[in-house]
Order: structure tokens, then C-alpha cells, then sequence
């Protein structure tokens, strides 16, 4: 197959970004950094106002964009089809399936053209809908608008409802009247964005970010009262921890969780008690990690106790919840990973996952007898919902693989009947005997076995000539799900193979596999992908210089590395968000991000280590005098996680040191954060981008 020639035009010189000397001293290792002048002394006011952001360094962004716009030019007419294309096979007006509680039944829908969902509900037995939150509306007039929690009152009258009109993910809460649809006065400013109402619906409560934007206080809100009288029911000291809420299924309690990446800590808070105060499960133990689900007089609780590095669940009473009372239910079993525990009124529900393939376990609780629901297919994903209620014989299950669109299934426990509610419709057509879809493996350097998952049109010839996009991420224990993806179908029906790089520092296969590509084993992350684009060459799939290397945030630090490491491999380099300047990050105990992750890299400032471990891998500081692949960096203004100046120190530093190859590219959202573009079509033109890069990149630049 053939990949259609894009046009070329000569491309003008880079921007040089003006290099500003700044030496400064860490366990007796001088560093230069010459570029730490693009972080604004004001980054806090500009994550609030980008308006505030200091001329100077507003100039070096909007001339990389303008440089970006020059490297695509001619490429507009080609993107504009890439974007509809891919709308094409999307469903415009497409909606979940309701998801019943009490007297409603509550899902999302979009309207045809609409950019942002509306928030629906219509009685449980059918009849009309009410839109309760129309997204589009709310966005009109607004160069950002993201939906936050849309949490329904369990009285059913009010809906609390969270945005961010800034993409820097502070959410104000607002409260509807369902019945009026007009909001209340009640207003909830600085917030993680999601609400847990209390049982008689009068109050709720919420996450407050601080002043580094750390999500650290849960406050309780009543009805009526103002921001400034909610009572703060717990607040975190230490700031390596951040705090988040959830619910039991039972709905009988609030869970107020304080976790870093490897330990965690939950207190309980009685639902239906609106003056309740927080009761401990089970105080923090460094690298003991719990959560919790509740039935009857006990809890039940998912933990890695005991040397479980694949974690096990375990009883307690509700009264006496600590671990000297934990009674294994389920024992732990060396190469099975549990992944979550859902508990209703008569089964247990468990997601766990085995050799980087799920499977859905229920049991019995009356008799203990367990079935399951997996598939055959070599490589797949797989997840499940409870929905709102407790007392239900019905579970929903979401299946697809890279080449089998997506399937809503309600799974009937007493009967094992399985009910089709939803079959992800793609306009344009979709034949999935078009495509194959493989499970493969590569041998890393110290001789892990490191699956790949790949799709490809069915008449690809395995010689070595397809262009090959390589997506990977690796860190903070998160697997990469092998599922229906509608947008890579524009590469792939462009003879590209696609692959997912399910590599140490997730847990595709297992805990071990995340411990084994963490802080000092870190490089075993950078070494698994490297071995297995050579794997993808070796079965013919593609060949060195035809790969395309995609990822973004801890994956686009993941893509710096490689640069690094092994140039040679990849025709280009796609880094979304990268997080490319780790030691200076990691040094910074006021960024947002930094102590709650010092368990994922270390601490460099009090550690001389885990200092030197960073240093040798951090790309930013590992940038050497080579030829380098074409690289487009991808940012957002406003993104709390990984700052804009990480991504623009990173491309001055390449460009002022590289000997040859590139260009080196950095488009940068002066209007968004983190997640990119929040409307689903504009993220789409961001999407096509980087697959317009991808072509170019297999075609090669005219400099």
C-alpha cells in the first residue's frame, strides 16, 4: 500500500530561543540550565489567566507556533480530510446507555455537530428525556469549556455540576434545579470538580485544591450556606499525598482517600449521618495499599498486605475495620492482578488480569461459586460498570479489540444471559475481517518478555515496508488497553501498522512489571520500547527509519528518551505534554505534581540516588550532539501537570545541540492544558496533526 505524498515546501529556520546561563549546585553536581528563564515566575497566576503570562516569554511561544504553522504548511487541505474522516466515524448524535437509578434512568448523548455532551436522564421505564446540563450551551462564548462531575442528587431534584473554563483543571461547582433547570446560588470555586452528595440531599461534599493546586481538603457543603462556611472534614498535611473521594456501592458510606503512588490511607464518613466525621480504616503504612467496598457488617477490601504484589481481598468488620481483623477471601495468587472489586447486594464482582489479558469474575456470595467472562481474541480489552444500585442482578461489561468495535453487554448474574445494549457505530463502515490483529512479544535486554499489541489492514505485506506507529507509555502502573480506536484507522488504512508497547512501568503484567520500570529500574521502560520496535523489525512489520515513536505526559517522556537513546530507530518522534524536564521537576517541591511523585522517580533534593539515577535518563539533560529523528511537541498553555516550559526548554535545548536531522516542532495550546482541545471534533484537528506529521515523517522533510 501506498502512503500518499503530501506537498513539500522548504522550510524556514527555527526559532533560536535565547540561551540565558544559570548554574546552580545539587549534591555537589553543578548543572547548567540555560533555558530555566521560560518558566514564569508567575506560573501560578498564569495557570488562572494566561493573560498574565510575561511578554518575553509569550514572544519565544507564539514564534514556535508560527514556526509549527510554516512546517504545515500545504498540509491544511490534508489535515481538513484526516479531521473528516475521522468525524466520519464517529456517530454524531450518538449516547450511553441509561443507567438506571431509582425512578430515572441517567446517560450522556451528543447532538449531531454538538462539540460537548448534555446530561440526561427519562423515567426508568421509558418516556421522554430531560436534559438536566447542555454542554454546548454552557461552552458557548468560551475558547475552553470542560465538564467536571455531574452528580445527581440521591433525592433526584438538584444536580451538582463541575467546569473548567481555563484548562487548568480548577472546577467550580455549581448546583442545579432539575425541575427549573436554573443554578443555584450555591458556588464552589477551586475544586477537583466532583461532588458526593449526602444522603438526604441536603449537603455534599467536595475536594478543594490549595494554593499548588494539590487536591488536600474535603469540605462538606450545605444547601444555602456559602463557600466561605463549609466546614473542612479532613485535610492532608503531608503534601507527598493527595486526596480523593469515592462511595461504596452500598451507598452507605463516603470513602475519603489520602494516596501516593505506592501507599494508601481511607476514612470512612457515614452517608446518611450530614454531621458525620471521619473514621480510619486503616492508618498509612509506607507501600501498603487498600481500598475499600462495603456489604453487610464487613468490609471488603482489595490490598497488597502480606508480600500480595498482586494484591488479594480480604474481610473485616465495619466496627472494627484495621488490619489486625483482615481475614483473606479471596487469596493472593503470584501472576493474577486484581484490578478493582465491586460489591452488590448477592455477588462480587472483581476485574483482574493475567499474562496483559482482563477477565470479569463474579461471585457468589451465598455459595462462593465463581464464573468468568474473558475472550478469545490474542489481544483485547475489557471492563465492567456497576452502575448507581446496590441491590441488582445485572452488571454492564464493555469489550472490544483493536479491530472489533466497541460492545455494551448487560450480564445477567442469575442467569448468565447476556443482553447486547449498545454495538459502537461507525458511520463511514467498518469491516473488522479487513483488519488482523496480533499479539506479539520482544525479548528485552535483560530477557523479559514484553507483549506488543498490533492491528493492521489484512493485505500489508510483512516485508519490512510498512511505516509503523509505535505508541508507548510505561509509568505510574497504567496498561495501555489494546481497544477499538476509530482515529488510527486513518494511518492504518494508509498502510501503517499501529502498536501499543505494553512496557515496563505499567502493569500489563502484573505489579513486578510496574516495579520494574520505576526509579532506579526506570531505564527498563526506555529499554523495552526501544526492544520492541527492534521485535516489530525482526517480524517484518516495518524497518529502522519507518517507525514513528507516539506518547504523551510520563509516554512523551518516555519519547525524549528514546530520542536519546536510540535516534537511529525512528523516523520521528510524536511527545504530547512530555514530561522531558524530570530533574528540574522533580527538585521543584511547589509544583503541583512534585512530592506525590517522588514514589514514582525519587527525591533528588534529599536523595543523592535517586539525584543521579534522574540525571543519567532525564531527557532534557540528556540531550546530546547527534542527529536526532523529526519531533513535534505538543503542549497546552495552562496545563498544571506537565508545565509549557518543559516541552519549550526541551526543543531549545535540541535545536542549540543536535547535529543533524529533525525539524524539531513545538505546537503549543495557548487556550488549554493538560488534556489538549476539550470539544471531541477540535481535539480531532489535533489528532490529524499528528498524524500529518507522521506521513511527513515516513515521507521525510524538505529543509
Amino acid at each position: 500500500m501506498n502512503i500518499e505524498r503530501l506537498p513539500l515546501h522548504p522550510l524556514p529556520a527555527a526559532p533560536s530561543i535565547p540561551a540565558k546561563p544559570h548554574v546552580f549546585e545539587v549534591h555537589g553536581t553543578r548543572i547548567q540550565d540555560d533555558y530555566a528563564w521560560l518558566k514564569a515566575e508567575n506560573w501560578k497566576d498564569v495557570l488562572k489567566d494566561p493573560s498574565v503570562l510575561d511578554s518575553s516569554i509569550r514572544t519565544v511561544l507564539e514564534q514556535e507556533n508560527a514556526y509549527a504553522a510554516a512546517a504545515f504548511s500545504g498540509t491544511e487541505e490534508f489535515q481538513a480530510r484526516l479531521v473528516a474522516e475521522m468525524r466520519g466515524r464517529i456517530k454524531e448524535d450518538d449516547s450511553t446507555v441509561p443507567e438506571p437509578d431509582g425512578p430515572f434512568a441517567y446517560f450522556t448523548r451528543y447532538r449531531e455537530g454538538g462539540q460537548h455532551p448534555l446530561v440526561c436522564r427519562q423515567p426508568r421505564d421509558g418516556g421522554p428525556e430531560t436534559i438536566m446540563l447542555d454542554g454546548d450551551k454552557e461552552a458557548e462564548g468560551r475558547p475552553f469549556f470542560d465538564l467536571g462531575g455531574a452528580d445527581h442528587s440521591p433525592h433526584h431534584r438538584l444536580m451538582a455540576w463541575g467546569a473548567d473554563i481555563k484548562g487548568s483543571e480548577y472546577f467550580t461547582i455549581r448546583v442545579r434545579d432539575l425541575e427549573s433547570g436554573a443554578d443555584l446560588p450555591d458556588e464552589v470555586a477551586q475544586t477537583s470538580g466532583g461532588a458526593v452528595w449526602l444522603n438526604d440531599s441536603s449537603g455534599f461534599y467536595y475536594v478543594e485544591l490549595d494554593e499548588n493546586h494539590r487536591p488536600v481538603r474535603v469540605k462538606r457543603h450545605l444547601l444555602g450556606s456559602s463557600a466561605e462556611q463549609d466546614q473542612v472534614i479532613y485535610e492532608e498535611k503531608d503534601p507527598g499525598f493527595f486526596v480523593k473521594l469515592g462511595i461504596t456501592q452500598s451507598n452507605a458510606f463516603v470513602l475519603i482517600e489520602a494516596s501516593d503512588h505506592e501507599t494508601s490511607e481511607i476514612w470512612l464518613l457515614d452517608r446518611t449521618d450530614a454531621s458525620a466525621s471521619p473514621r480510619l480504616v486503616e492508618p498509612r503504612t509506607p507501600k501498603l495499599k487498600y481500598d475499600v467496598e462495603h456489604h453487610g457488617d464487613s468490609l471488603i477490601i482489595l490490598t497488597n498486605a502480606d508480600g500480595s504484589e498482586d494484591f488479594k481481598i480480604v474481610m473485616a468488620p465495619v466496627a472494627t475495620p484495621g488490619r489486625a481483623h483482615w481475614k483473606d477471601l479471596l487469596p493472593y495468587r503470584p501472576g493474577t492482578m486484581i484490578l478493582s472489586v465491586v460489591a452488590l447486594a448477592r455477588y462480587l464482582v472483581r476485574l483482574e488480569r493475567e499474562n496483559a489479558n482482563p477477565r470479569i469474575v463474579l461471585r457468589e456470595f451465598a455459595t462462593g461459586r465463581e464464573e468468568s467472562i474473558a475472550f478469545e481474541e490474542e489481544a483485547y480489552s475489557l471492563g465492567f460498570s456497576a452502575g448507581y444500585e446496590f441491590d441488582t442482578d445485572v452488571i454492564r461489561y464493555h469489550y472490544s479489540s483493536m479491530t472489533t468495535p466497541s460492545e455494551v453487554i448487560d450480564y445477567h448474574l442469575r442467569t448468565g444471559e447476556r443482553t447486547l445494549r449498545k454495538r459502537q457505530e461507525v458511520p463511514s463502515g467498518h469491516n473488522p475481517a479487513d483488519y488482523v490483529t496480533r499479539r506479539l512479544f520482544a525479548t528485552a535486554p535483560d530477557g523479559e518478555q514484553v507483549p506488543i499489541s498490533l492491528v493492521h489492514r489484512r493485505e500489508v505485506a510483512l516485508d519490512g515496508s510498512a511505516p509503523c506507529l509505535l505508541y508507548g507509555y510505561g509509568s505510574y502502573g497504567m496498561s495501555m488497553p489494546a481497544s477499538f480506536r476509530t482515529g488510527i484507522l486513518s494511518l492504518v488504512d494508509r498502510g501503517f501498522v499501529y502498536a501499543i508497547a505494553h512496557i515496563r512501568g505499567g502493569t500489563e503484567k502484573g505489579w513486578r512489571w510496574y516495579m520494574d520500570g520505576k526509579r532506579e529500574k526506570k531505564t527498563n521502560t526506555f529499554k523495552d520500547f526501544i526492544a520492541c520496535g527492534e521485535a516489530l523489525i525482526q517480524a517484518g512489520y516495518t524497518s529502522r527509519g519507518r517507525i514513528v515513536a507516539h506518547g504523551g505526559s510520563a509516554g512523551g517522556m518516555l519519547m525524549g528518551a528514546v530520542a536519546n537513546l536510540a535516534p537511529d530507530l525512528f523516523a520521528g518522534i510524536i511527545a504530547e505534554v512530555p514530561f522531558v524536564d524530570v530533574l528540574n521537576t522533580m527538585l521543584d517541591s511547589e509544583l503541583p505534581l512534585t512530592p506525590p511523585e517522588w514514589p514514582e522517580w525519587g527525591n533528588p533534593a534529599a536523595d543523592d540516588a535517586a539525584f543521579q539515577s534522574i540525571l543519567s535518563y532525564s531527557p532534557y539533560d540528556n540531550v546530546k550532539p547527534h542527529a536526532y529523528p523529526a519531533i513535534l511537541a505538543l503542549a497546552g498553555l495552562t496545563d498544571p501537570r506537565v508545565t509549557y516550559w518543559e516541552p519549550a526548554k526541551w526543543v531549545a535545548r535540541l535545536r542549540a545541540t543536535m547535529t543533524g536531522g529533525g525539524p524539531v516542532v513545538l505546537k503549543l495550546n495557548m487556550e488549554a492544558g493538560h488534556a489538549g482541545a476539550a470539544g471531541r471534533f477540535d481535539r480531532l484537528e489535533e489528532v490529524a496533526l499528528a498524524y500529518t506529521f507522521a506521513i511527513r515523517c515516513i515521507e521525510g522533510f524538505q529543509n
